[in-house]
């Protein structure tokens, strides 16, 4: 996502990105030292590979995970997110809301928002009262409209028609029945209009369970996709990013998509 200045012809509005990433990183640098969140994006990251049946949140016990969650893997998501949105012209549809399951720190319920054109209000859902917390604080810096509540996301009702309905890196973290469940409750939302979008880790190692998903959301008239994108990072970031010892040249994911009805 690159900054842009609004111009008389397009009105077109600034990038919230920057301001939001520089807010992000005051808060969650007053009480840390650098090294103390890159020791943290380090534990997180093996977290990531070895979790399972956990949501990533349940892993965020101290002070310097939640930071490194935030200040690290919350603007990745948000730029990947973002990337795939106009990638599959979300945009070309308006909706009365975003549900984002597993919201987070907020920011991918927050992305799609920011590239719909009417901006619609998010509702965050999460398992874990901080994550809660934390995406309130991301829509009100961001500028959008949203809301967050504590409950479980497998037994949540969806709307249907007028609905955006995200989970980003959220069905990888859940048991094999509570995943079955979501998908059952997000094809249920689905044949009622909603728009339903599915992004994931693009190691098919991680995600043994993608193929069938993938079968299902083609029958069901959708599209599931691989996604590379430079990775435009800003400078605190990218030096977290080579101080942890990561390398994120590129934003990747996988995600299925079922565009609901017009």
């Amino acid at each position: 996502m690159t900054i842009s200045s609004p111009d008389s012809e397009s009105n077109v509005p600034p990038d919230p990105f920057p301001g939001w990433f520089e807010k992000l990183w005051e808060r969650h640098t007053q009480e840390l030292t650098f090294q103390e969140i890159r020791k943290a994006v380090q534990a997180l990251s093996r977290a990531y590979v070895e979790r399972r049946g956990k949501h990533v949140t349940s892993a965020l016990g101290s002070t310097g995970k939640r930071a490194g969650f935030a200040v690290f893997y919350g603007p990745l998501h948000f730029l990947l997110l973002g990337n795939i949105c106009r990638e599959l012209e979300t945009c070309r549809h308006t909706y009365d809301q975003i549900v984002d399951l597993g919201c987070g720190t907020g920011v991918s319920g927050a992305a799609w928002a920011l590239e719909a054109g009417n901006r619609p209000e998010i509702l965050g859902i999460d398992q874990t009262s901080w994550a809660v917390q934390e995406a309130v604080w991301t829509y009100r810096t961001l500028g959008v409209r949203g809301k967050a509540r504590c409950t479980d996301l497998t037994r949540v009702r969806l709307p249907g028609l007028g609905t955006g309905i995200v989970a980003a890196f959220t069905a990888n973290e859940l048991s094999d029945g509570d995943r079955e469940r979501l998908k059952t409750v997000l094809l249920e939302a689905a044949s009622r209009g909603a728009a339903v979008l599915i992004i994931e880790p693009i190691s098919r190692r991680l995600t043994p369970w993608w193929k069938d998903w993938a079968q299902t959301f083609l029958e069901a008239g959708g599209r599931a996709d691989d996604w590379r994108f430079e990775a435009v990072l800003p400078q605190q970031l990218k030096l977290m990013d080579k101080a942890a010892g990561l390398n994120h040249r590129e934003l990747t994911g996988r995600s299925l998509w079922l565009p609901g009805k017009p």
